[in-house]
């Protein structure tokens, strides 16, 4: 690293989950005099991410506005190569980092590569193995490997996963993942609370693409059932805003006594509401990690999940999506109190929310010693 040398670094966000993990490693790099960190929003996600940046007082740089209604896959990706590509050839990139498994994140390495500019992949090394669980999310995160410089892994096992794929041990750094860094941020910085208070609270989300259909539907039906069986529980549900979950959702639960939907909740309020919750049921691959954290137990609503380690360390269960399986996981949580006991000790398999600082330093110490390939002169 050059003396008073001050090197760009572009953080690329697109969805909610990547603004909340990518804040911390923001205000990181902001702290060090060698970075000047450049903010930059595909808004592959628009009015939800929007907020998301109000919470974290998030201001981008460049904002590339790429969203538009009934988007193909396929034309996103054509969408984001270019509005990418066209900024990396505007400005100097010395790093670019993106965070996640999205189709912001697949395509900014992409072009990374296309610009031989260095790339970090914040979350890296997450794997079901199957490519249609999630979709396309899985793929996603196999080809950006392929085209890393950095791969910031979440835990052991992540790092196991790339290694098996032949991706150099030098280039994998176990950081823990940023999103505990942003929750505990969050709830310190705005611990308020929600008014009127509910009691009893299982907090509810679905919003997987590969759920859309008949597995929604028996996620609805679970519910309705449980809440007929528990009558002292209270189900919140906070809903997506994809159109055809919404009007799901809405059809089959709108109404239905003990059953409260809600609409997208800001960060800060949907981190009280887990504070606050008795336990969840989702598909969110990002609150199988916070709700450990806060000591909440999850029944993960998938098949399968590229975050094992909350079921290996007994945080949470795999319950999958058929209706009585849901029933019968949930109805022995809320009455097995030694079940209960064991799966909210309040342990972090995903961070101690020291990730960013660890992410930061990585890149500070492959600028000192210059290994990083294609970092320009």
């Amino acid at each position: 690293m050059e003396e008073n040398r001050r090197y760009t670094v572009g953080c690329i966000i697109g969805t909610r989950p990547e603004a909340i993990k990518m804040a911390p490693v923001f205000f990181q790099l902001q702290t060090c005099a060698w970075a000047n960190v450049v903010f930059i929003n595909t808004a592959q996600h628009r009015e939800i991410l929007d907020e998301m940046l109000e919470v974290f007082g998030l201001v981008p740089d460049h904002d590339l506005n790429i969203m538009t209604t009934q988007q193909s896959l396929g034309e996103l990706t054509a969408l984001l190569c270019n509005s990418l590509d066209k900024l990396v050839k505007e400005h100097h990139f010395d790093i670019l980092l993106a965070v996640g498994d999205t189709t912001t994140v697949f395509t900014s390495s992409l072009i990374a590569f296309y610009n031989k500019i260095p790339f970090g992949h914040i979350e890296a090394g997450l794997r079901t193995l199957n490519m249609d669980e999630p979709f396309p999310e899985e793929m996603n995160r196999t080809l950006t490997a392929s085209l890393a410089t950095w791969h910031f892994v979440p835990t052991s096992l992540e790092k196991e996963n790339l290694l098996r794929e032949n991706i150099t041990a030098s280039k994998i750094t176990i950081t823990g993942n940023p999103v505990i860094d942003a929750l505990y941020w969050i709830l310190q910085k705005n611990p308020q609370k929600r008014e009127p208070r509910l009691s009893n609270i299982i907090v509810v989300t679905a919003h997987r693409r590969e759920n859309i259909g008949k597995n929604l539907t028996n996620i609805c039906s679970a519910i309705i059932a449980l809440s007929q069986q528990f009558t002292h529980i209270n189900f919140v549900f906070p809903i997506h805003p994809n159109p055809q979950i919404q009007h799901h959702i809405q059809s089959m639960l709108f109404n239905k006594p003990r059953i409260h939907l809600l609409p997208p909740l800001k960060y800060d309020e949907f981190a009280n509401l887990l504070q606050d919750c008795f336990f969840v049921l989702t598909d969110s691959g990002g609150i199988q990690e916070e709700a450990p954290a806060l000591g909440k137990p999850v029944l993960v609503l998938r098949n399968m999940t590229e975050r094992p380690a909350i079921i290996t360390e007994g945080l949470g269960l795999l319950v999958g999506t058929e209706k009585e399986n849901i029933i019968y996981a949930t109805s022995e949580l809320i009455t097995n109190k030694k079940m209960y006991s064991e799966m909210a000790r309040g342990i972090s398999p995903y961070g101690d929310g020291q990730a960013a600082k660890r992410i930061v330093e990585t890149l500070q110490t492959y600028l000192v010693t210059a290994q990083a390939p294609y970092l320009k002169e």
